[in-house]
């Protein structure tokens, strides 16, 4: 299994933390983390390289250099990096047909074998969409006139790299940027629903990118999706929005469970 991460030094330790969540639920799994970054020091890297491989698994670091995407259009506080994820196929490996990409505010409590492979033929992504009509129709209106049937998250994609290789162009992304810089919220989310919505396959999101904000709004919508559903059925929680677990003030309703698996990455 290959996942991607991409990040600078602010996100090390909520990436072990969502590291040794992967880890511990895929024990039958070989996983290789490819850390896609333009900053961080050889230090940095040899500690993340060090704590993957205490638990059995391989590293493969992939620096860009930010001069590749030094005319590339940005937006506001956003930087350079926010290509990556969009062009990770560039500096990959040619012979990788496909990898998961992962945010580091994740944390994975059960498999990712059967999303892993599905079946990707003639789409791009695999992505989930939040299920809640002002978030779809409020983005739709926002990012006119792309054709958007759904809003999707990027922080859980499972890339055909294959397929990118022949219908992602970078010259396409970077003219999306430059002529919808005043509309854009989440750059690189919303440059692959703006150009990709149609060439993403749908994924569910009680069980492949929980949002852990809306406790209360799943088990409304769907009374099985209970705690107990959760903790047997779905395989990534994410912590979405700007309060994150690892804050001192956060209290969500899986803080306790997001501190659990903190307190066992850091016996590594």
């Amino acid at each position: 299994m290959n996942i991607l991460v991409t990040l600078n030094a602010n996100y090390i330790k909520p990436l072990k933390v969502m590291l040794h969540s992967l880890f511990l639920n895929n024990l039958i799994e070989d996983i290789s983390i490819y850390v896609m970054h333009s900053s961080l020091t050889k230090e940095e890297v040899k500690g993340i390289e060090a704590f993957v491989k205490k638990h059995g698994h391989h590293l493969e670091e992939v620096r860009v250099n930010k001069e590749v995407f030094a005319n590339a259009p940005v937006v506001k506080h956003y930087s350079v990096e926010m290509y990556y994820r969009l062009l990770a196929y560039k500096f990959l490996p040619e012979d990788m047909d496909r990898i998961l990409y992962l945010d580091p505010d994740i944390l994975v409590i059960n498999e990712l074998k059967e999303l892993y492979n599905l079946d990707m033929e003639g789409y791009l992504y695999a992505a989930a969409y939040h299920n809640r009509a002002s978030v779809t129709e409020i983005n739709k209106l926002r990012l006119k006139p792309y054709d958007i049937e759904a809003y999707y998250n990027s922080g859980v994609l499972l890339m055909n790299l294959e397929e990118q290789r022949k219908k992602v162009k970078e010259e396409e992304i970077f003219q999306f940027v430059e002529l919808n810089k005043k509309k854009l919220i989440l750059p690189d989310q919303d440059v692959i629903n703006g150009l990709y919505s149609k060439f993403i396959k749908d994924i569910e999101e009680e069980r492949y990118n929980y949002d852990a904000r809306f406790y209360h709004f799943y088990k409304i919508a769907n009374k099985e999706v209970d705690m107990d559903y959760i903790i047997n059925h779905t395989a990534i929680i994410h912590f979405c929005g700007k309060k994150k677990p690892w804050h001192s003030n956060y209290s969500g309703k899986f803080h306790s469970l997001y501190k659990h698996y903190e307190r066992l990455s850091k016996r590594y």
